[in-house]
């Protein structure tokens, strides 16, 4: 390969440039994931003042962008030994000047933001459109603004007041509202028929390997810490994505042969009542349960972490989060809204940094994880703090809301009417 990496079919192990910044195999013939096969093998950390792109040779990118940050891992004291763990790790992603981890977002979606936008040539042409329940959006609409990046951001109207910036947004990006009672994949439906339109182009979700490979940064920055693969991870889950970029750093790791062959078992969590990845894998299978539209729009909205609502999530295709799970033995939880905010007081009080909602959920996971005895207290395991310090944001920057520039109604997502509403947004 004359670039740093290919990608390879999970359907086909044909390999493929990345030229034109494939989403998918064009020939496949099932849905199947596509992944990155970089020309380094050994795993390669940079100086910390690189941000993310430390991890630039396991990252498909072609330049690197001003602002980033890569997640930070150190070993517990307080909450390990609460739980009565020798080994925890905490990977954390968000703002928290002390441990060194400025995000300013919040959340590990700039590792995907700076990764996604980073693998664009600086002289793409057409407008990003991206699909968010909120951290998503606030990651790209700074990474973006940062390094004037067109962008098209689509969020769920009642997601807006998680959709804020720090200081003024750039006229290069523009926010549309998925209205009424809309949810995650409304916005994603709304957000795939503006990326239709002449001169967009959609972002991807995890079929972009950018995303995946920018999340995936976490666990690196954990072996980088610890020196070795950890046993046991600990992450919520919306879409899984995440925990599927955890398994593929996993198996790169693994094919370096410096770190043994250990596969961490993954733990995912969800935030009941709303827990079709759990629910699924509880029945083993490889098919999403059904749900009703209207019941699972019912049961997202009582959800605390409302990121983690994700009603078509890449679980079922080759590469995705099923075969993540079946390959390191892994297993699900729920965890409802009282007992994450529980999780939340206790991590903060033991290790002093607020968390977002989805954070909470992974921490309570692993609270009922040791409750059952399903982890040994010698055991070394990683807990993928995806988010957190946005007390400390608010009292430190300038931080902002976000009036969308359009609100489309769900009756409304016609090709031709989000045709005439978009048109003139730039």
């Amino acid at each position: 390969m004359d670039a740093h990496y290919c990608l390879t079919c999970l359907e086909s192990g044909v390999h493929l440039s990345d030229e034109t910044l494939l989403l998918e195999n064009p020939n496949a013939t099932v849905p199947a994931l596509l992944r990155t096969r970089y020309r380094q093998k050994r795993f390669i950390a940079g100086s910390a003042d690189l941000g993310i792109y430390r991890f630039a040779e396991w990252l498909p990118v072609r330049r690197t962008l001003e602002g980033s940050c890569a997640p930070v891992t150190y070993q517990s004291d307080a909450l390990a030994r609460h739980l009565g763990l020798k080994r925890l790790f905490i990977t954390f992603s968000g703002y928290w000047p002390e441990r060194d981890a400025r995000m300013l977002t919040g959340t590990f979606k700039e590792c995907e933001a700076y990764s996604v936008c980073a693998r664009m040539p600086a002289t793409y042409d057409r407008v990003l459109v991206v699909a968010s329940a909120g951290n998503t959006a606030r990651a790209f609409i700074r990474v973006c603004s940062d390094n004037a990046i067109p962008l098209v951001v689509v969020v769920p109207e009642r997601n807006l007041p998680a959709v804020w910036s720090i200081g003024p947004v750039s006229d290069c990006v523009r926010v549309i509202a998925a209205g009424g009672d809309s949810d995650y994949s409304d916005a994603i439906a709304l957000a795939a028929i503006v990326a239709d339109l002449p001169g967009f182009v959609a972002e991807g979700g995890a079929r972009n390997v950018a995303r995946r490979d920018g999340m995936a940064t976490t666990v690196l920055s954990a072996v980088d810490v610890i020196g070795e693969i950890p046993a046991h991870y600990f992450q919520a889950v919306g879409s899984g994505t995440g925990a599927i970029a955890a398994w593929e750093a996993n198996l790169r790791l693994i094919d370096s042969e410096e770190y043994g062959d250990r596969k961490m078992r993954l733990h995912v969590s969800q935030n009941a009542p709303f827990s079709p990845i759990h629910d699924s894998w509880v029945n083993r299978s490889r098919v999403l349960v059904p749900i009703d539209d209207d019941e699972a729009r019912e049961r997202i909205a009582t959800i605390g972490a409302k990121v983690l609502a994700n009603r078509q999530p890449p679980y079922g295709l080759r590469g995705g989060l099923y075969d993540a799970l079946v390959d390191t033995d892994g297993t699900t939880g729920v965890v409802d809204n009282e007992t994450a905010a529980t999780a939340a007081r206790l991590f903060e009080r033991l290790e002093g940094i607020d968390l977002e909602p989805a954070a909470a959920v992974a921490v309570a996971h692993l609270v009922a994880a040791i409750e059952a005895e399903a982890i040994g207290a010698d055991e070394t395991v990683m807990l993928n703090v995806t988010g957190g310090g946005y007390l400390r944001i608010a009292e430190e920057q300038d931080r902002r809301d976000i009036v969308p520039a359009r609100v489309i109604d769900r009756h409304c997502f016609r090709p031709e009417t989000v045709s005439r509403v978009v048109t003139g947004l730039f």
